[in-house]
């Protein structure tokens, strides 16, 4: 079966572009004008990938982005944007986007990217239920990635999807200091040219959710000039 695409943008000749190059490679694509119109197609039937656009009248993509994440839709999201702005970028990722383009840009590098990010969500235990992990205990942390939750003392943690995928990775491989690079890799499968920010985000938003004190952080350590390191409070 191909993939279903919900490509979503204001602008009819965006649409007819990408819905074009798509197809062409395979992908059966469905489309939509507005941000509500999107919320309500995910709502009543599954996609495999959404091509969002930022600047979206009424609901605009990032509201578009924060309704489906506090939905629970989970469907990977490539977000489209005219802006080139830092901020935004950011936003999205931390809300849930898988990745970000800025426009104008090319048909082919972003039908690499929706490959791209379906090959690397298919192989992702987060957002499959074939493949089985067993839960992951650290301190009063527990992480099971079957559910995609965690849970601190019991008491579930309000993580994005992103968020969580930075803790399992983190977690999977207590011990061992990461790079921004190597986590920006593996988290975001992409090359954000450097960009650190984007961990640094992620990072103060997770101790805010699981450490007593973050600035003497005991799950999530900074270890200066390097990276993060994750380990056992306890030990």
């Amino acid at each position: 079966m191909p993939k279903k695409i919900l490509v979503v943008d204001d602008e009819p000749s965006i649409v007819t572009l990408v819905k074009f190059n798509l197809e062409k490679t395979g992908f059966d694509v469905e489309t939509a004008f507005d941000g509500r119109q999107a919320v309500e197609r995910c709502e009543k039937e599954p996609f495999d990938l959404m091509v969002l656009d930022v600047m979206l009248p009424g609901l605009d993509g990032l509201e578009v982005l924060k309704e489906l994440r506090t939905k629970q839709i989970n469907i990977p999201i490539l977000m489209l944007t005219a802006k080139d702005d830092e901020f935004d970028k950011v936003l999205g990722l931390e809300l849930g986007a898988d990745d970000y383009m800025t426009k104008p840009f090319s048909p082919r590098e972003l039908t690499a990217r929706v490959k791209a990010v379906l090959r690397r969500l298919s192989s992702n235990p987060s957002y499959t239920e074939e493949k089985e992990l067993e839960e992951i205990r650290i301190g009063d942390l527990v992480i099971e990635p079957e559910k995609f939750e965690a849970r601190l003392k019991g008491q579930l943690l309000e993580l994005t999807p992103k968020e969580f995928e930075l803790l399992l990775y983190l977690a999977k491989n207590q011990g061992k200091v990461l790079t921004r690079d190597q986590l920006l890799n593996a988290v975001w499968n992409y090359d954000f040219a450097g960009d650190s920010r984007i961990v640094d985000v992620h990072i103060s938003h997770l101790r805010e959710k699981i450490e007593e004190d973050t600035k003497q952080p005991k799950y999530i350590k900074t270890i200066r000039g390097i990276g993060y390191k994750f380990g056992d409070p306890q030990k």
